[in-house]
């Protein structure tokens, strides 16, 4: 794994794929690291660690909840240790610890429950937002050619949004902007994810639920303005990447991530419509709630992420006088 840019693969397996190589110790086999992205992506990160768990519990278990911290950026070059520690195993829940650990230190940190479904309970959700279906939205790479031939982009940018569009269009997930929304002062942006798996069937759950976890990344906060259309967090604070000034976003990365499963019956692969909404960024930091919904309109998952984002301003000076 010499090449420190390397390329995301075009197949979601080969982005999620693990070599087993103890009981409960796990490597990483390729690493993708975004355009303009500070390390890898946090997307791959999280779906590797839950592949990594979920092979250290009884399939009688579904995921249902994780809860992860990002530490430090990690490298694309060097393989990604995953160490999975079995804490509980109940009738109902049980409980897996994954860290990730590069060069000796750890990275990241998950913590994921696993549930006997129930079936026989009663259930509840919020509908699905009207949005146009996926095959009539526009793919985000198509986007990212469109803006590329204005005739008043300084070259530099240009040649950013070719590079964005490429990566998507070689990427293991499409993205397609399906709608923006400003109501009483909330601003929810809605995009059809689907992954391409490059094989004729259809992956199980436990899988799928991995293939949630990568696709969950890019509509969140920021580790994913490089390669989104759209930033919920950027949007509602007006900050600009590629510019200059004090609505410059000079830093964006990722702090921590969410997810609860709602549904085992659920297709990455057929599409999901995935609505977010930023409802507070102050000092430095911002918050996004998500929400994944099945193309017959079933709520799969919702997400929550914490990440950092930094306009171009700067705080007092402090002064510091000689003794």
């Amino acid at each position: 794994m010499d090449d420190p840019n390397q390329a995301e693969s075009s197949k979601i397996s080969t982005s999620l794929e693990l070599e087993q190589i103890e009981v409960n110790l796990f490597r990483s086999k390729t690493l993708f690291k975004p355009t303009k992205a500070r390390g890898v992506f946090g997307g791959q990160v999280i779906s590797q660690a839950i592949v990594a768990a979920t092979n250290c519990v009884d399939p009688v278990f579904g995921l249902h909840s994780l809860h992860c911290y990002f530490l430090l950026s990690a490298s694309p070059a060097i393989p990604i240790i995953y160490f999975v520690e079995r804490l509980r195993e109940g009738r109902s829940y049980t409980t897996r610890s994954v860290k990730a650990v590069q060069n000796g230190k750890v990275i990241f940190q998950l913590m994921c429950s696993y549930h006997k479904p129930e079936p026989w309970q009663p259930t509840y959700q919020w509908p699905m937002p009207e949005v146009p279906p996926l095959e009539e939205c526009e793919l985000e790479e198509v986007l990212f050619r469109r803006r590329a031939t204005r005739e008043d982009l300084p070259a530099n940018v240009r040649d950013l949004f070719l590079s964005y569009a490429l990566e998507k269009e070689n990427g293991p997930i499409s993205v397609r902007r399906a709608g923006l929304t400003t109501e009483n002062g909330t601003q929810t942006s809605m995009h059809w994810m689907q992954a391409r798996t490059g094989q004729a069937s259809h992956y199980g759950a436990p899988y799928q639920k991995c293939i949630l976890a990568y696709l969950s990344g890019p509509q969140l906060i920021l580790s994913c303005c490089a390669i989104s259309s759209i930033s919920a967090a950027s949007d509602v604070l007006k900050l600009k990447r590629n510019s200059d000034g004090p609505d410059a976003l000079t830093m964006s990365s990722t702090l921590d991530h969410s997810i609860w499963y709602y549904d085992d019956n659920f297709c990455c692969e057929d599409g999901l419509l995935y609505v977010v909404v930023c409802p507070r960024a102050t000092s430095g930091r911002a918050v996004v709630h998500g929400r994944l919904y099945s193309q017959a309109g079933n709520l799969v998952a919702v997400t929550c992420q914490e990440g950092v984002v930094r306009a171009n301003v700067r705080g007092p000076t402090e002064n510091k006088a000689k003794l």
